[in-house]
């Protein structure tokens, strides 16, 4: 499996496509805001032949969902993201335009994520894990054979996930990391929705949060 990063909006969010030899790939949390943005996502699409198959988003805050409405539009991907997350994605209207950001409304799920099991695309697949707090239906999605994490906004470089939003709980993000993402290899990889990636041993030793 492969992985392919766009830095993305005013949050410099990240967007992620995975992708392995079949050429199918998944698109995970479009942050994509403005047409460059879009451009970049769709032209290494296009270039590398991929076959886009899956529209995931880790959870539903403004940020990560910016893209959904374009992804679906271009490749007639629904998201899929966890049932507590509806509320936060209903939620964005009211205040996007507070915040100066034009919101393209996301279409919605045909099929909800559980708070366990696995994605398949292509030969890859990926473990879901429940990592509420940052917001209530946070999932990350693990693939083993490559031992690298899609982390969203609960594990970052150094830091953690913000808890002060409407659904957010401090200690239940921390839970979240001590007990689900914590569990996995020291020598994993960390694709956090923000900032650089890290692995989950550094975390557990140098997180000013955690340790």
């Amino acid at each position: 499996m492969q992985l392919k990063s766009f830095v993305c909006n005013p949050y410099q969010e990240n967007t992620y496509i995975l992708f392995d030899d079949t050429k199918e790939c998944v698109i995970i949390d479009p942050g994509m805001y403005t047409s460059d943005e879009q451009n970049a996502v769709a032209s290494f699409i296009a270039e590398n032949s991929l076959k886009p198959v899956k529209l995931l988003n880790t959870h539903c805050h403004i940020d990560h969902v910016l893209g959904n409405k374009f992804v679906h539009s271009l490749y007639g991907l629904l998201p899929e993201f966890h049932q507590a997350e509806l509320e936060v994605l209903h939620a964005i209207p009211a205040y996007a335009p507070q915040m100066g950001i034009r919101y393209e409304v996301s279409p919605l799920p045909e099929n909800y994520l559980k708070e366990s099991g696995t994605i398949q695309f292509g030969e890859t697949e990926l473990d879901l894990l429940f990592a509420p707090g940052h917001s209530p239906g946070h999932l990350c999605f693990y693939s083993k054979l490559a031992n690298i994490l899609i982390g969203g906004d609960v594990l970052f470089y150094q830091s953690i996930g913000r808890t002060d939003l409407p659904g957010g709980n401090h200690q239940q993000l921390l839970d979240s990391i001590r007990f689900n993402l914590f569990n996995l290899p020291g020598d994993c990889m960390v694709y956090p929705g923000h900032g650089p990636k890290t692995r989950i041993s550094f975390e557990q030793e140098h997180n000013p949060f955690l340790v």
